[in-house]
């Protein structure tokens, strides 16, 4: 069988089984297995592959077919640029969250800028780092992304989920990051210390409706964990959460960012509102859909 026969027999098989763009997922798969670009397949179309490829490439088409995510089988996705583990274990990281990830390292570059711009004494520039934390962080694509593009930033990471939080360390360590994210354990700010205090309270929480969970693509529902899709009744448990318990967590003049889900935008302002932060922007992704919430606290200026 050549390469060109494999993607076409792997598109058709793909396409029957409800895949979204079967050619490019089969396309990618054999990348992976041949350890190369996919683009070149295209110079290779005519090359015959070995029995041992074909029986492993099979496999992959057949996990595949049965909606397996593409990330899960090939065990990494591409975040901000950044190569991202993933597993069973935490949420597949969505373009939509590169939005919301940019939005906080422009923020914390700016906040830099500012300071670096000041004196305390009237001749030293202020150093003093940006402090941010990851509510939920998952498999630590947004602290590693903010930790990576924001040299000056150190970031807390919280997840409830020690298996999250083994895999986000690893993340860190392959990105050379480690040291300035600091992983703790436990239910949102109950784990935080104390004296804790951020610029950036940034978050990509659950935010499903409990009842749409069993009407999402096979990929999500059987793959994803729930812990991070559930966001209850309404899907805006953690907007709640986070209105609610983040403020005394803030430094003046931080911010909260926060992804939301479709149809999620004026409910959660009015939350955060009722709890006295301003909404400054609600911001859209790729679809125009509002997707990033930015708010601070109605005694900042």
């Amino acid at each position: 069988m050549t390469v060109l026969e494999a993607i076409q027999r792997s598109t058709e098989f793909l396409g029957r089984k409800g895949v979204d763009s079967p050619r490019l997922q089969a396309e990618l798969l054999l990348a992976h297995l041949l350890k190369q670009p996919r683009m070149r397949l295209y110079l290779e179309f005519e090359r015959v592959l070995t029995p041992a490829e074909v029986e492993a490439f099979r496999a992959l088409i057949q996990r595949r077919g049965k909606r397996e995510p593409l990330q899960h089988i090939i065990g990494s996705t591409s975040f901000c640029g950044l190569e991202i583990a993933v597993s069973r274990d935490v949420l597949v990281p969505r373009p939509e969250t590169e939005l919301l990830a940019e939005r906080g390292w422009t923020f914390l570059n700016q906040l830099s800028t500012l300071r670096s711009s000041q004196t305390g004494d009237g001749s030293t520039p202020s150093a003093q780092p940006s402090i941010v934390l990851d509510f939920g962080t998952g498999s630590g694509c947004l602290s590693i992304a903010l930790a990576f593009k924001c040299p000056a930033a150190e970031v807390y990471a919280v997840d409830i989920s020690p298996e999250a939080l083994g895999l986000a360390r690893e993340n860190a360590a392959r990105h050379g990051v480690a040291e300035r994210i600091r992983f703790l354990q436990g239910d949102g700010f109950a784990a935080v210390p104390e004296e804790a205090r951020f610029d950036l309270v940034i978050s990509n929480p659950p935010y499903i409706p409990s009842g749409d969970i069993a009407s999402l693509q096979p990929e999500v529902r059987d793959y994803d964990p729930h812990l991070a899709l559930d966001g209850g009744a309404d899907g805006l448990d953690y907007g709640r959460r986070l209105a609610v318990e983040a403020a005394r967590f803030l430094k003046p003049g931080g911010r909260v960012m926060l992804e939301l889900g479709d149809g999620q935008a004026e409910t959660l302002r009015a939350i955060l509102e009722e709890q006295k932060w301003i909404v400054e922007a609600i911001e859209a992704d790729y679809s125009h859909q509002p997707r990033i919430v930015v708010a601070r606290r109605l005694n900042d200026a």
